[in-house]
């Protein structure tokens, strides 16, 4: 048993005293730990391991492993050890110990991500809690972590690797299963050494496509290493993580935090940038490209696309001396930047300034920015109207259709069906506190004629469904007390022609289940009987107006515009 010793240091009178706060115990070797998630108030589990000689004191390198679909984190843990099913053996019931392998000089965690959801989203910010978790438990070398993770883990090692690609120090994706996320990010891993494996005759996920992976990876310049197994079905794992391979392959390689040259793109201010680049302005939505090189000291070259405002914090770069000035060349235009270690651009008037762009008050930001999927990776609660209801029974359908959006269960075709450990509070518009309305986002169901909150902030939501024929949906998302709301008005925003799942010749991720159905979609969305039968969707202005061409479409459709949102 190993113990960290806490010690908190308080100030009394000017003197500092020391004080022990209770110890914490870890046992070495494999557990299961858990933290608290704020998506849903909630204590969510995570294996662990930790060497047998483990001293509280060592830097350690952190693995991060991602279990596959319908799997867990006990069995990530074994997998990521080279640790497969005893012949005959379920996987509930290899779930059900840890059996004995070969210490590594490194702790692993591995997630549970809420079971088969992917790694966008709810799991995605999983994952990054688990790291933060370690961090603060644990002495983390933080140049050496690194993610790994089979099928749809795989996939996960992808994501989130491309997407913050100075997190971690190399990335080791086995049958990746990739989100579409991931193609818009490739040119992320510049930096990033990436070991991919592969079986030969994987059904699942086909070696073809992961080569066409590799190929346009290495194409942009990432270092990539790629191991196929001949005749190997989906279970590649088993070869790619069989006797510590990948903690041999992870050894010595740690994390640049100065590369020469940064290239990142991104639609989202949530990924803002990496290493010494930051976006500052993009468009949410749209795919922004920056492409940053030191030409030679104090000299850097930038290229951008579809960007409005970046920064460069050069503190600690080897080639930049802030005593000196800075020439940088953005898409060909030369700026010279006064000494200091933060650099800042902005465009005006379709030239570059030096001159740090701030987001106004209503202005899209990170984590105001939509689109409405957002509104599920941080706490949320959904609610009901009571406004005008005809008794009762009314209140019962309408509670049920807030239960049924709060239902992350997902399925696999008609023969898998799994319930998930997503479960955020379902509530009545009466029961909506102080705390509700200024630290949670709101899924916000029925009108301002039936739903006493959405009545209360009726003056400063831009839009009102007013034509409540049975045709209709209307679901949006938008600012209010420093958090986000979606307003979901007429049709249930899941309704769609695709729910019928009889013919089994597509794999779906509960698409049009509940809120889950919100991904994919962008700031807005009016449908008729459909949410296939778009009348018009779009994302707001980057001052959360309503783009002007959308406006009649809303107008002549039974929807009521707010005149501060034209």
């Amino acid at each position: 048993m190993s113990t960290i010793r806490i010690v908190i240091a308080v100030i009394v009178g000017g003197f500092l005293f020391k004080t022990s706060a209770i110890p914490q115990y870890f046992q070495v070797g494999p557990q299961v730990e858990t933290f608290y998630s704020e998506i849903d108030d909630s204590e969510q589990p995570f294996a662990l391991y930790l060497p047998e000689n483990f001293d509280p004191e060592k830097p350690y390198p952190l693995v991060v492993m991602l279990h596959g679909a319908m799997s867990n984190h006990r069995l990530a843990l074994r997998r990521v050890f080279g640790k497969t099913n005893l012949p005959g053996e379920s996987d509930a019931e290899a779930s059900r110990y840890f059996p004995q392998w070969e210490d590594v000089d490194y702790i692993v965690a591995a997630p549970y991500a809420r079971g088969t959801m992917g790694y966008v989203g709810i799991p995605e910010e999983d994952v990054m809690a688990v790291i933060e978790k370690c961090r603060k438990d644990f002495n983390i070398d933080e140049d050496r972590i690194y993610l790994t993770g089979l099928s749809m883990g795989g996939g996960g090692t992808l994501y989130i690797g491309l997407s913050r690609p100075d997190v971690f120090a190399a990335i080791a994706p086995v049958c990746p299963a990739l989100p579409f996320e991931v193609f818009d990010l490739m040119e992320n891993g510049l930096n990033l050494p990436i070991a991919i494996f592969q079986g030969g005759a994987d059904p699942v996920v086909r070696p073809e496509g992961t080569r066409q992976i590799v190929d346009e990876l290495r194409s942009l310049g990432t270092l990539v290493e790629y191991y196929e197994y001949p005749g190997v079905h989906h279970d590649s794992w088993a070869n790619a993580y069989a006797n510590g391979n990948i903690f041999k392959w992870f050894d010595g390689v740690r994390r640049n935090p100065f590369p020469d040259r940064v290239r990142f793109a991104t639609k989202w201010y949530k990924y803002s940038g990496a290493y010494w680049v930051t976006i500052d302005k993009l468009t949410p939505g749209t795919l922004a490209r920056i492409d940053a090189e030191f030409t030679d000291m104090n000299q850097v070259n930038v290229e951008t696309d579809n960007l409005e405002a970046f920064s460069l914090n050069l503190k600690g770069h080897p080639r930049f001396n802030s005593r000196q000035l800075l020439s940088v060349t953005i898409d060909g235009q030369e700026l010279i930047s006064s000494p200091g270690f933060n650099h800042a651009f902005r465009k005006e008037a379709g030239k570059w300034i030096s001159e740090r762009f701030i987001a106004g008050v209503k202005e899209k930001k990170k984590g105001l920015e939509g689109p409405l999927s957002q509104v599920v990776t941080s706490r949320h609660v959904y609610v009901y109207g009571t406004l005008n209801a005809q008794g009762p029974e009314e209140i019962e359908i309408r509670k049920k259709m807030a239960e049924k959006a709060a239902d992350f269960s997902v399925s696999f075709g008609p023969f898998y069906h799994q319930r998930s450990t997503v479960n955020p509070r379902v509530i009545a518009d009466r029961q909506v506190t102080h705390f509700d309305k200024y630290h949670s986002n709101m899924i916000l169901f029925g009108t301002k004629e039936t739903n006493s909150v959405l009545a209360e902030m009726a003056d400063e939501l831009p839009l009102h469904l007013e034509n409540l024929n049975d045709s209709l949906g209307l679901v949006y998302c938008y600012p209010n007390n420093g958090h986000l709301v979606v307003v979901s008005s007429g049709l249930p925003f899941w309704i769609s022609n695709k729910d019928d799942q009889s013919s089994g010749k597509e794999i779906r991720f509960g698409g049009s289940h509940g809120a889950l159905a919100l991904k994919g979609m962008k700031d807005f969305l009016l449908f008729r009987n459909s949410n296939d039968n778009v009348i018009v969707e779009g994302y707001f202005e980057h001052d959360w107006t309503l783009p002007q061409n959308v406006l009649e479409k809303f107008t002549s459709n039974g929807v009521n515009v707010n005149e501060n949102n034209e």
